[in-house]
């Protein structure tokens, strides 16, 4: 068995330095990371939840990953503490969709529940909590354990900009493959040990960890404008420009909007004047933080 691995290995090593091969490596969860050399270290958490179906306001957590790491100021990831994971049984039967994209069932989760005390102190000295869609993560965590409302979050999807640094995509899948592995997508822990490594990965184009990129992005403030009352012939304009649609179902306006950074919100208020209003206007805004954003307290 030795003697095969080696010879795998090297058949690998062989492809890979050719340039009409890439090889992807299955990806083994590590344990160690490049040592601190008593540089001083924060810790965050990454965290990803299974659930029964998308509506943060009712559906519900059947599984919940997180791996705790330290990382150096300049990004590079310095350890791994921890890693938690536990099922939880929902009050519904777990749909066959879900089943078949996860592989839990209801046989799964019977009589699982997720410690709230356990996830607390499991989470307490992070100073951030990163998932790979925080926009679907945060809601359902916040709901679950008040502790994730107080916590710093940043989002690996959208916080950094993946396609500009020559990934075909910010999926997960996408993006562990570029960084040269494949892995059992859908399982919470698993998903997250995938997007320690794609954080450690050092973008080609600047030989920075992608995790420097995404807290430089989460340390910013960012507005949210609300393009209220916009005619409704211009919808696709601004959709194409990144605007989002809220129904007002969940207390927020019944409007467009848009996150932007802090330094182009002139540009947003232009181009609304310019191209969607036709006249001056004064939109409805919000600032934002890492500390609320991603948030349905946004």
């Amino acid at each position: 068995m030795l003697e095969s691995n080696l010879t795998l290995d090297a058949m690998a090593e062989a492809l890979a330095k050719s340039a009409e091969y890439r090889v992807l490596r299955r990806l083994v969860p590590r344990t160690t990371f490049t040592p601190s050399s008593g540089q001083s270290t924060k810790t965050g958490i990454l965290l990803d939840v299974e659930t029964t179906g998308l509506d943060q306001r009712k559906d519900e957590i059947i599984e919940l990953g997180m791996v705790k790491f330290d990382y150096l100021p300049d990004g590079r990831i310095a350890g791994i503490r921890d890693v938690f994971s536990s099922f939880n049984e929902p009050s519904v039967p777990i749909p066959l969709e879900v089943t078949a994209l996860t592989g839990i069932t209801d046989a799964t989760v019977v009589g699982q529940r997720i410690d709230d005390d356990a996830v607390s102190s499991f989470v307490d000295e992070a100073v951030i909590v990163i998932a790979h869609n925080a926009g679907f993560d945060r809601k359902f965590a916040e709901r679950y354990w008040s502790i994730f409302q107080r916590k710093a979050w940043g989002c690996s999807a959208t916080e950094v900009e993946w396609r500009k640094h020559c990934f075909e995509g910010s999926r997960l899948g996408y993006l562990l493959n570029g960084a040269g592995f494949f892995h059992q997508a859908h399982r919470a822990v698993d998903d997250c040990h995938a997007l320690l490594e794609i954080l450690a990965f050092k973008i080609p184009t600047t030989g920075t960890p992608a995790l420097a990129f995404l807290l430089e992005r989460a340390r910013k403030k960012t507005m949210r404008v609300w393009a209220e009352q916009s005619p409704f012939d211009l919808k696709d304009a601004l959709r194409q420009r990144g605007y989002r649609w809220s129904d007002g179902s969940d207390g927020r306006p019944w409007s467009w909007y848009v996150d932007v950074d802090e330094g182009k919100l002139d540009d947003e208020i232009a181009f609304l004047k310019s191209e969607i209003y036709l006249r001056d206007v004064e939109p409805r805004l919000q600032t934002l933080t890492a500390f609320d954003r991603f948030s349905i307290r946004a």
